[in-house]
């Protein structure tokens, strides 16, 4: 192995894949920066993360080879970024590629000015020309060319891009008032690229895009859209059917290359296990679906399985590649630990093979996408899929649902512990304080829907090691990334926001205060440091880092919601909880601040419209008062958290203690010896109850 570089210092498990590359790479840094000032030399930065594929396959062919490192040391000062830990630095420069490309992704490979401007950039680039993309040793031919003959248009080109990208971040308020039109207009333009026939938005590749299905059940509640209802139930159902669902293992692929969810870009993230098991949760609340909630658990089970460290944190991701043998660690292919010859199952599962192999669509020849490479990894293999559903099994075999059922989950059994057996994928095992915070939330709300108070302990565990770990609480502000016994990286605002969220959904699942004070001192510092006091809404970062040369406003909610849209949703959540008037006059101030984009896009912002909705009809306030988790309040919170209520706020006080509660209960609630229930809108409540039956009354109004 070659003598590793600078990154072998870092703690970040994608700077260390590349410690050992011949490349002089720099991590993001005074050092790197100061050495191109110094020695006037254009920066090459590349970012991209530990389980992302075409990263690899970059770092193999360019990154590895030894006479294009040592072009690129000549040229360049060298900069690997992990955009998971430095999601501040990969959001200005993703903002400049897509102004330069129309497009981004990762890996992504931009070119800067000694004071960080981009001037060039691009996504993958191969070592020699090839796909109608330039070659990296020609290009970095070309651009050292450039940086000597061209200086003046080279900083100009870097000064115009962050000017658009300041431009593109600004505020645009609507001429029209926020309105309920502007939730049915994003309605009706999900309806406009919706597909029918399989689910999803748009042809391939197909993304899961949970806050667009967030924002369509709250449609489907707030004005009776069955089509927005039955557009998420198609898309879920055909999601979980798809190869994109690990039906062996449990949890959701990254993507699916194809319009069918049936390839998928194998890799695993937190956020989506996270975002997706809420979606799936909120459907069987709305259906009754007992499918929606076993999908749920299948996921949260992989999640405690794989992503759970032994400290209660969850861990990032997993590869999409790995080994094809323990003989050859180094030879690797995308989806290897993930599909099956026919012949495989066969032995497996003997006579029984033939059931599960209709069912998931085996066959000989494999389900490789068209035109793949005849080399593929998928030539002759096959990925799990739902072909055909039990009764069609059923008939096919003429044999009873219930036996059908049994081989299948036999033979995933079996499959499983085979498939453990082999080398397993990267784990990226850094913890993030923003993906911890969604899957808190995700465990709270599976530990209402359920009942099951290991969800909530789960939850627990991992807000109290943030807490413990991440949390600077005479400060109240929060760090981003822990690993190795490290924590670093000043929080921006999706870890304020995120974390925020998981924190009030945990008080609403345990009704531990101390989880609320938290929301509430972080929400305090969140204001202070991220907030736009001039045109309202809040800024992704602080200020306080001057290598970050703009400050944007994420609006566009994509696979993760921004933390915008959070960050209001919290601000309205807990002015409800707390009785904070001004808290929730920020929400709709910052709301009206990105009201423009809005109304001409609302398709754009699906979480920021559930924002909207929570600005202009404010959550139902819920407080049940008496002995905590007696038998009349517990049945009374089962009845509560049974139902799809998105727009409320849970409060469980002890009656005798409510007057110490930092919650607005100590407000209403009067020292009572039966347990009592309050349903209340904008703080004016309606007469309390003590039943069951008379709150189930309350709730339907």
């Amino acid at each position: 192995m070659s003598k590793p570089n600078r990154l072998i210092n870092e703690k970040s498990p994608y700077l260390l894949q590349h410690a050992h590359n011949p490349v002089d790479w720099f991590p993001w840094g005074e050092e790197a920066f100061e050495k191109a000032r110094g020695e006037d030399k254009p920066i090459f930065l590349s970012i991209g993360y530990s389980t992302c594929y075409w990263c690899h396959v970059m770092e193999r062919e360019v990154f590895e080879v030894e006479a294009i490192a040592k072009e690129m040391n000549r040229i360049f000062v060298n900069i690997k970024v992990d955009r998971e830990e430095r999601p501040d630095v990969d959001r200005v420069y993703m903002s400049a590629l897509q102004s330069m490309t129309g497009s981004g992704g990762w890996p992504m490979s931009m070119f800067l000015t000694s004071d960080l401007k981009p001037f060039y950039g691009a996504t993958y680039i191969p070592p020699k020309s090839k796909y109608g993309l330039a070659g990296f040793e020609e290009l970095i031919l070309q651009l050292e060319e450039a940086w000597k003959t061209r200086r003046d248009e080279i900083h100009k080109s870097g000064n115009e891009i962050l000017d658009h990208i300041r431009e593109a971040s600004e505020n645009k308020r609507s001429k029209e008032e926020l309105s309920k039109e502007m939730l049915l207009k994003g309605a009706q333009q999900f309806k406009n690229g919706f597909d029918e026939e399989y689910g999803g938005f748009g042809e391939a590749p197909k993304f899961p895009r949970p806050p667009g299905l967030n924002f369509l059940m709250r449609a489907y509640n707030r004005f009776s859209d069955t089509e927005s209802l039955q557009m998420v139930i198609r898309t879920l159902l055909q999601m979980a059917r798809g190869g994109m669902y690990d039906h062996i293992g449990g949890g959701f692929h990254r993507y699916s290359v194809d319009r069918y969810w049936r390839v998928p870009h194998f890799e695993k993230m937190l956020y989506d296990q996270a975002q997706l098991s809420v979606n799936y949760i909120e459907a069987f609340l709305i259906t009754g679906d007992n499918y929606f909630g076993g999908i749920a658990k299948d996921v949260l089970g992989y999640v405690e399985r794989v992503l759970t460290s032994p400290e209660g944190g969850f861990y990032s991701a997993e590869d999409a590649e790995s080994a094809l043998s323990f003989d050859e660690p180094n030879e690797k292919e995308e989806g290897a630990f993930y599909i099956w010859t026919k012949k495989e199952i066969d032995e497996l599962l003997g006579e029984k093979a033939e059931v599960f192999n209709f069912y998931f669509g085996v066959n000989e020849y494999g389900n490789a996408p068209l035109g793949s490479d005849p080399h593929s990894v998928f030539v002759e293999k096959n990925i799990l899929y739902i072909a055909n559903s039990i009764s069609e099994a059923s008939n096919e075999f003429e044999m009873p649902t219930d036996l059908v059922n049994r081989i299948i989950e036999e033979g995933k059994e079996k499959l499983f512990e085979i498939r453990d057996k082999r080398p397993k994928s990267h784990l990226d095992d850094k913890i993030l304080t923003s993906w911890n915070g969604l899957m808190i939330t995700a465990f709270a709300k599976a530990s209402q829907a359920f009942g099951d108070k290991r969800y909530r302990e789960r939850a627990k565990a991992s807000a109290d090691f943030i807490i413990a770990e991440l949390y600077k609480p005479e400060l109240h502000t929060l760090l981003h990334r822990w690993r190795d016994g490290n924590a670093a990286i000043e929080g921006t605002l999706e870890d304020y926001a995120f974390f925020v969220q998981g924190l009030i959904d945990l008080y609403e699942t345990c009704f531990e205060e101390k989880y609320l004070e938290a929301a509430r001192d972080l929400t305090q510092t969140m204001i202070k440091d991220f907030y736009d006091e001039d045109a309202g809404g809040f800024f992704d970062t602080s200020g306080k880092d001057k290598s970050i040369l703009v400050r944007t406003k994420e609006d566009y909610d994509s696979a993760e919601p921004t933390g915008n849209s959070i960050a209001i949703l919290n601000l309205v959540r807990l002015s409800m909880l707390l009785d904070f008037q001004e808290w929730s006059d920020k929400a709709y101030s910052s709301v009206l601040a990105f009201s423009g984009k809005i109304d001409q896009m609302p398709y754009a912002m699906p979480q920021m419209l559930v924002a909207l909705e929570n600005v202009l009809f404010k959550p139902k306030q819920i407080i049940i008062a008496g002995k905590k988790f007696d038998e009349t309040s517990y049945r009374m919170l089962k009845e509560v958290n049974s139902r799809f209520i998105p727009n409320r706020i849970l409060i469980n006080v002890d009656s005798e203690e409510s007057q110490k509660s930092v919650t607005f209960a100590s407000k209403i609630v009067i020292n009572e010896l039966k347990t009592t229930a309050y349903v209340c809108e904008n703080f004016a409540c309606r007469l309390p109850v003590n039943t069951v039956d008379e709150l189930i009354e309350l709730l339907k109004i």
